[in-house]
């Protein structure tokens, strides 16, 4: 497939959706956007989009999708597996800014996060409450829950408690097209209909 280059109109539509500031483009900093903690891939992003909202990455990917412009999402980049590398260049979607806890809802055992929100972090929250995560990545003080949940990061814990794909019981993903869409949630039985869920977390794995 033959994908365009990001050139400045298209920065600038990229700016009003996100903001300026929330938007790189200087090469020397575009470099830590290139890579992951492996030293084996390497490839520099066009640009650096940082949304705040899903509403963001979904005007990002509609604008993505109309100009055929390659899109790698990253967490913290904290991986080993190359996920997070922007192999055709185009646009490096960070989620650091969208790193809030929305709820631990103690009496269903369940909390509803965004993506950037780092997995010791996650922990601490829930550790007020008595309560804890239990996927352990060893990079778990600097990578991120949309990171563990692409990877299906585990830990030291995955033996007696699993990895991350077992504790992830809904998604608000934002398809290629811009498109969002919502899928699970809180409950524990769900036999209606293609399993979706599992779709979206195998897909992003590979």
């Amino acid at each position: 497939m033959k994908y365009t280059k990001v050139n400045t109109a298209i920065i600038a539509e990229l700016k009003n959706i996100v903001g300026q500031e929330h938007v790189i483009t200087d090469k020397d900093a575009l470099e830590n956007y290139a890579h992951d903690e492996t030293p084996l891939y390497h490839t520099l992003p066009d640009v650096v989009v940082k949304p705040g909202s899903t509403a963001e990455v979904a005007q990002t990917m509609k604008l993505a999708s109309k100009y055929v412009i390659p899109v790698t999402p990253r967490s913290g980049g904290t991986s080993l597996s190359a996920g997070a590398v922007p192999a055709h260049g185009g646009i490096v979607l960070s989620l650091e800014r969208m790193n809030r806890i929305k709820e631990i809802d103690t009496k269903n055992l369940m909390a509803v996060v965004e993506p950037g929100i780092i997995t010791e972090q996650l922990g601490i929250e829930l550790a007020k409450q008595n309560l804890f995560f239990p996927p352990d990545p060893v990079s778990l003080d600097s990578c991120m829950i949309g990171g563990n949940v692409a990877e299906c990061a585990g830990g030291p814990r995955a033996m007696k408690y699993g990895v991350t794909k077992h504790y992830v019981l809904g998604l608000e993903a934002v398809l290629p097209t811009g498109d969002i869409i919502r899928i699970g949630g809180k409950l524990l039985k769900n036999v209606t209909g293609y399993d979706l869920l599992d779709l979206i977390e195998l897909t992003s794995s590979i």
